[in-house]
């Protein structure tokens, strides 16, 4: 009989209650306070609402795609208000709004099930390419707000994207419509403080909303998860005090951000990517070239008033540590702060921004009047800078001035760090060499950001000096080539548990595995077209229904060897909620709830699945949590951490040895379609973001994470056949370095690479990425995969004639690319094929000691897993 692991009670779990509200907690925690003129929190005489806006009741938890979560129900803005003790006045006008929607999707699914017809399931991938788009409100006119009159007036804007399409920068995404403009605006005169909540997952413009008279509060909701608008509720009536702050910076106008006209679909050219503006992205750029947003990195508002006083720092040749005073000078409301410490590096040979974030950390919940003293510390050699010319890392001598604030533009000089000369703190190789000219941003001869006091602070700081000589050096050793472990010619045949009791090494084990075993071990179950017939988009786990994927079960009987399950993520596990099974325990084909909204409108002409009279019902309901940036916006890793936890718990629960999350690319431009389900503009954010989500989920033993998308994951327009041209130094304190972080201060046990080039190569293709900087500089002991068809057969843009090609599934193994996923028969014969080839032969000739290593990477991870736990 085989083990399902999903539950077969339909009825909500204590685990589903409790987790849904530790991520209630957690949401409320991460939503930003923008404007507030007196209007929030709720004033108690309050006692009906006018709600208004697309997000009202179409509420959105997260964004679409792969980082979508099936969960049990979704607790939109009205119910949040609703259980909160508001009566609602305007239902008529949801109701109609509904319908609108009903309509719209009814349409786009119909059309797209004719296309079906006509190309078969090829045609699923516009569900990515081309999505649904709910239509825009009809307005909200005078007559309507007299007809529905309340004490007061809210306006839900919503906004929606997803994996495989970039947003736009015109009316209805990044900006505001006519139609949402003048509704708000009505709004706006008869009520005098309209609290507009924006249910967003990204920036949007908001000169409109910041310019518009009767606007009492501007509050960023983000995207919270299914308990959502329960959180929202929370913060409105000031159970919560808000204590979020921005991870990237609002422009003032979307044309501000320095690769603005030549991002993605921008140019025309969604083939070639040309990172111009090198290390001067978010605020680095906003800064250091005095280009004033709308809302710098870091910013938030509270319900109450904080003095943030920097009262001593220290610094020696290992840490710079800054203890700050942190005191709640309102008198009413409790609530927490974030204070932020930056650095300032001296320019010498290269180039520095205005600030750069060095630490951070939050308050805890501080009553009127209350403080609390936190002691910030940072590594000196976090301040080096990369030197491509010496492949180094680099301190150059000077002056590095520490500053202290609560974001980007409230920053003030604590203290002078003085460098007596240039040092060196780590050598290493350049990997990532540009593949073309390009002219990056240069900062010489341009005037940073400043303010009035600021040259006295540094006149008046105290001085730290550090001697070059007590900073450490270190050199990164290189390993080329892989070794072939020797045959093993016993003929006992040796399992994972000889392996597990100590009988047997792994090299044993690997050394008696024939080369179509190795290779079936390193390529994902699914053996059908990703588009196909036998295939649903992410959804190929034969093991846990709505998984994206399994290792092979082919060994399982004669060795042990066991298969991993990987789920979806970042916004917690994306699995089917019900499916059926037979008496022996046999998932039933056909019986699961579609893993892509409104793919059961699509399949509903499709023959139904012949259902035993005995056939079981199971369910595997999940909570989703608020997405990675509302995630980020709490400043707070144990709250990251906690959600982490949930999501961990949910994996052993429901039998998912890896989370294909945390995802962790940088907002390099705000109209990256996926940017939600990324944690920062800023490395360091998005480097300890993903090491206490890691935590969370790894402190429950034999599950994992896989930090994604690496590298350079930063469009979604051909996402798959996009080459990113960028300088090594760029790549590596920008890009790379958040996941550096994660995999040294959290050791997760996966990577998933990029579908994208890098300089030429194919991310999953890199072996200068994923052996030399992966492996041999950061120390990555975990295994390495593809993501969801890099070797071809998911192109989402049909019809497309493309530049570049895809990986290939021996170019994966030479790279130290382990598991290709989800896997096709192709897959496996290419490296069967490749192994001992010469060149001209095949496509990338491989070693054995290749294809033995990743194999053996494989083992060790499937060895640790829960697979092997009951």
């Amino acid at each position: 009989m085989s083990k399902l692991f999903a539950t077969g009670n339909s009825e909500i779990s204590s685990r589903e209650k409790r987790n849904m509200e530790r991520a209630r907690k957690v949401a409320s925690q991460g939503m930003v306070l923008l404007e507030n003129k007196g209007a929030l929190p709720i004033d108690k005489s309050v006692k009906t609402i006018a709600l208004f806006g697309n997000g009202a009741r179409r509420t959105i938890k997260g964004g679409t795609g792969s980082g979508d979560v099936n969960s049990r129900f979704v607790v939109n803005v009205e119910q949040g208000l609703e259980d909160a003790g508001f009566s609602l006045t305007t239902k008529a006008w949801m109701d109609t709004y509904d319908t609108q929607v009903e309509t719209a999707r009814m349409g786009y699914f119909g059309e797209l099930q004719q296309e079906m017809a006509a190309k078969g399931m090829a045609a699923v991938m516009k569900i990515f390419t081309e999505p649904f788009v709910e239509p825009a409100i009809s307005g909200v006119s005078q007559k309507e707000i007299d007809a529905m009159k309340a004490d007061l007036a809210i306006y839900v804007l919503s906004r929606n994207s997803g994996e495989g399409k970039d947003r736009t920068p015109g009316a209805g995404d990044y900006e505001l419509s006519d139609t949402e403009k003048t509704a708000i605006a009505n709004l706006a005169n008869a009520y005098g403080n309209l609290i507009v909540v924006l249910n967003v997952g990204g920036v949007i413009d908001t000169k409109f909303l910041r310019a518009q008279e009767g606007i009492g509060a501007i509050l960023l909701m983000s995207q919270a998860g299914n308990i959502g608008g329960h959180a929202l509720a929370d913060v409105l009536t000031g159970k919560v005090s808000p204590s979020g702050h921005l991870t990237t910076t609002w422009a003032e106008n979307y044309e501000d951000y320095p690769n603005a006209k030549t991002f993605s679909h921008m140019n025309g050219d969604i083939h070639d990517e040309y990172y111009e503006e090198g290390i001067y992205v978010g605020y680095r750029y906003f800064d250091t070239f005095d280009v004033t947003p709308a809302y710098p990195f870091g910013y938030g508002k509270s319900y109450t008033t904080f003095n943030v006083k920097t009262e001593e720092v220290t610094a020696d040749a290992k840490q710079i540590s800054v203890k700050v005073c942190v005191t709640n000078t309102g008198a009413t409301y409790s609530g927490k702060e974030v204070v932020q410490v930056y650095y300032s590096a001296p320019t010498g040979k290269l180039e520095k921004p205005y600030q750069e974030l060095a630490a951070y950390a939050k308050t805890k919940e501080l009553a009127p009047g209350e403080s609390e003293e936190l002691i910030i510390t940072y590594q000196v050699d976090r301040m080096a800078s990369y030197d491509v010319q010496r492949a180094s890392y680099v301190l150059e001598a000077g002056t590095y001035y520490v500053r202290v604030g609560v974001n980007s533009r409230a920053t003030k000089v604590s203290a002078a760090v003085v460098l007596d000369q240039e040092t060196v703190t780590e050598v290493l190789s350049n990997r990532l060499v540009l593949d073309c000219e390009m002219n990056e941003l240069s900062s010489a001869d341009v005037t940073p950001y400043g303010y009035a006091e600021e040259e006295a602070e540094k006149e008046q700081a105290c001085k730290l000096d550090i001697a070059s000589t007590d900073i450490e050096t270190k050199t990164v050793t290189y390993e080329e080539t892989n070794a072939e472990i020797a045959a093993n010619t016993s003929e006992k045949k040796i399992t994972m548990q000889d392996v597990m009791s100590g009988q047997a090494t792994l090299d044993d084990l690997v050394g008696q595995l024939t080369i179509p075993e190795m290779a079936e071990l390193c390529v994902g179950t699914s053996r059908g077209n990703m588009g196909g017939d036998t295939a649903i988009i992410g959804s190929s786990s034969a093991v846990v229904p709505g998984a994206a994927g399994d290792t092979t079960s082919l060994m399982i009987e004669d060795r042990d060897i066991r298969n991993l399950v990987l789920a979806d993520g970042p916004a917690g596990l994306r699995l089917s909620k019900h499916f059926k099974a037979d008496a022996e325990g046999n998932v039933i084909p056909g019986t699961s709830d579609a893993p892509i909204p409104g793919m059961d409108l699509l399949m509903a002409g499709s023959p139904k699945p012949e259902i035993p009279e005995d056939a079981i019902d199971y369910y595997q309901y999940c909570t989703a949590i608020p997405i990675a940036t509302l995630l980020a916006q709490t400043w707070d890793v144990d709250a990251i951490k906690e959600c982490g936890d949930i999501v961990g718990e949910e994996m052993k629960e429901f039998g998912v040895t890896l989370w294909l999350a945390p995802g962790m690319n940088i907002h390099r431009n705000p109209l990256c379609g996926r940017n939600f389900e990324y944690y920062s503009e800023d490395p360091l954010v998005a480097g300890k973001c993903a090491a206490a989500d890691t935590l969370g989920v790894q402190q429950h033993a034999g599950v994992g994470t896989t930090i994604k998308h690496f590298a350079l994951n930063n469009q979604e327009d051909n996402r798959m056949h996009t080459n990113a041209h960028v300088s090594e130094r760029a790549a590596r304190e920008i890009y790379l370095k958040g996941f550096e972080l994660a995999v040294k201060e959290a050791k997760p046990m996966s990577i998933m690479t990029s579908y994208n080039l890098i300089n030429g190569i194919h991310s999953a293709n890199n072996k200068d990425l994923l052996t030399a900087i992966t492996r041999n500089e950061w120390g990555f002991d975990g295994i390495v995969m593809t993501d969801w068809g890099t070797t071809g057969g998911m192109e989402m843009n049909q019809g497309m004639e493309f530049k570049y090609g895809c990986s290939s599934a021996a170019g994966c193994i030479k790279a130290g690319n382990d598991l290709t996923m989800p896997g096709k028969q192709e897959d496996v014969d290419e490296i069967i094929a490749s192994v001992g080839a010469k060149d001209g032969d095949v496509v990338c000739p491989i070693t054995l000691g290749d294809l033995q290593t990743c194999a053996k990477r494989m083992l060790n991870t499937i060895m640790k897993s829960s697979a092997y736990m009951e």
